[in-house]
């Protein structure tokens, strides 16, 4: 068990290993074929033995589950499919127990259609108070059959529905996930208080989804593709409520990580001033394909735009919205876009996997903090669903032609031997196991010291006890074409061969840790990386 709150201090986070917990998909504490809380709580210790700095929850609020928990009904009850508010509360505390801390996710830009302020809203008609919390509009057209803009969606499908009396409202995402309106006080409010109720119950920070999203162009106007600033995206309004929010958090000592997906490094780096976010998300590099040139490029411009605002980088290979890792880099495009996600994608699961090893050592030695995707450090693949189970909306508004994001939401593998995996003892998961899933048991793992599981474990428990690692410097080695090789502070360096051929490793004292076995002739293999010791 790891020591209460390891020994970083007040900034944990500029070098935390954080591991993302999907409740739905972690583990079955009740029986009813749904992760829960006590699920969760069952499984700290697998956590704990992990090494992990904390956990990050994706919405555990109640909600009618459209959207995966992102369509929010009420942020201060827990949905019955995940426990009760108690139960999180002593969620929150066993976790500090081990060491771990938590974060919960807030979802500013839009609630779920069944929040109490959308169902005022609907009921309360045209010109109300209560429409002023959204963005109710007439429609164009001779009789307001069109709608009020041409804003493209953030999944596929239209951004604005019609109601009953004739008006539209703003929905950036699904349908029942009506947009809020920003630049009303009330809003500002509810979600400053919001972050009040959850920092009081113990979390020590919070993840801020779709963070640049929330203000818009109070005229509405369309969009114009290449046209600055664009009318919803990364408005300036939107430092104002992140400064006020930072007030909160501050005094509380927690933390925001933002989601952010914004090109322009200066941009984006505005985000991470001192009294803005403490960290965001960094896409460029998750995006990046298992190329050299590429991942280095990513890397050092990663940094760079974070130099700026002395702001930690944050480095993560995957999570509940992407391809899982092991079948990604098993693919002929090892990158990620959303708009080519395809059904039947030829892969290669053992290229991926070794890969994928390399890439876990290459992320853990980078300067800043790291996020773990539940079932990374099993090495599971991504599951192709049977399309009468996929339940993604992703799917559905692209008519069908978009695999979705549920083959890297498939219930966690626990017990080889036990039913459903050790997901859960009673009714079926919520989405289906495919065949061979216990190959990637947790218990299976643990015994086997060359397995996914046994990498993570021992990768983490270095990062934790060198000092080298975490936040601090990086400086690049002279390498051959392919190999990218640095060294972090102590004498700590790492090597990862993508090039096609055996290369010589540097002058060095010990090797640390190796993704995969040296050849006979002491050389580092392709798609194999290394920790080693100056």
């Amino acid at each position: 068990m790891a020591a209460p709150y390891s020994h970083r201090t007040d900034d944990w986070w500029r070098s935390a290993v954080i591991y993302q917990v999907y409740p739905r998909s972690f583990a079955d504490g009740d029986g009813d074929g749904t992760g829960d809380l006590a699920g969760v709580r069952a499984r700290l210790p697998h956590l704990a033995e992990l090494g992990v700095d904390a956990l990050w929850f994706t919405p555990w609020y109640l909600s009618p589950l459209v959207d995966g928990g992102y369509d929010v009904a009420d942020y201060r009850t827990i949905d019955p499919a995940f426990g009760t508010l108690a139960e999180a509360e002593k969620l929150i505390a066993e976790a500090r127990g081990h060491g771990i801390r938590v974060i919960v996710d807030i979802v500013p830009n839009h609630v779920s259609d069944q929040h109490a302020w959308f169902r005022a809203a609907l009921a309360a008609g045209p010109g109300s108070p209560e429409r002023e919390l959204f963005h109710f509009r007439p429609g164009r057209g001779e009789n307001g059959e069109l709608p009020p803009n041409n804003w493209p969606s953030q999944f596929s499908g239209r951004t604005w529905t019609r109601v009953g009396d004739g008006e539209w409202y703003l929905h950036l995402f699904a349908p029942e996930q009506p947009d809020l309106n920003w630049a009303h006080p009330a809003v500002r409010r509810e979600h400053e208080d919001v972050l009040r109720f959850w920092f009081e119950r113990g979390v020590a920070g919070v993840r801020i989804d779709s963070a640049a999203l929330l203000a818009k162009d109070p005229a509405l106007a369309d969009f114009v593709e290449g046209v600055d600033p664009h009318p919803y995206i990364d408005q300036d309004e939107l430092h104002d409520i992140y400064r006020s929010w930072r007030a909160i958090a501050d005094a509380y000592r927690a933390v925001f990580v933002g989601e952010v997906w914004l090109p322009d490094s200066e941009r984006f780096a505005r985000y991470l001033r001192p009294d803005e976010l403490h960290t965001a998300f960094n896409f460029t590099f998750l995006a990046c394909p298992w190329d050299p040139d590429r991942l280095r490029r990513a890397i050092d411009d990663t940094l760079a735009e974070h130099a700026p605002v002395g702001a930690p980088a944050t480095w993560v290979l995957c999570n509940h919205d992407v391809t899982r890792t092991v079948t990604r880099y098993g693919r002929e495009d090892t990158g990620f876009d959303f708009a080519t996600k395809t059904f039947g994608t030829p892969t290669d699961l053992a290229l991926g996997t070794r890969r994928a090893r390399a890439a876990a050592l290459l992320t853990l030695a980078l300067p800043g903090s790291v996020y773990v995707y539940q079932g990374e450090e099993l090495g599971l693949p991504e599951a192709e669903i049977p399309l009468d189970r996929i339940q993604d909306p992703m799917y559905f508004r692209s008519g069908g032609t978009d695999p979705g994001r549920d083959g890297c939401r498939v219930p966690l593998p626990w017990t080889a031997d036990a039913p459903h995996a050790g997901f859960g003892a009673g009714a079926d998961p919520w989405l289906p196991q495919p065949e061979g899933w216990t190959h990637y048991a947790a218990d299976r793992q643990r015994l086997d010291p060359s397995s996914m599981l046994a990498l993570y474990r021992e990768a983490l428990r270095l990062r934790r006890s060198e000092p080298g690692f975490g936040d601090g410097p990086l400086h690049w080695l002279p390498a051959g074409d392919g190999v990218l090789a640095f060294t972090r502070a102590e004498g700590l360096i790492c090597v990862v061969n993508l090039s096609p051929q055996p290369v010589e490793l540097p002058g060095h004292r010990t090797l640390l840790l190796g993704s995969g076995p040296l050849g006979t002739d002491g050389r580092l293999p392709r798609d194999t990386a290394v920790w080693l010791r100056a």
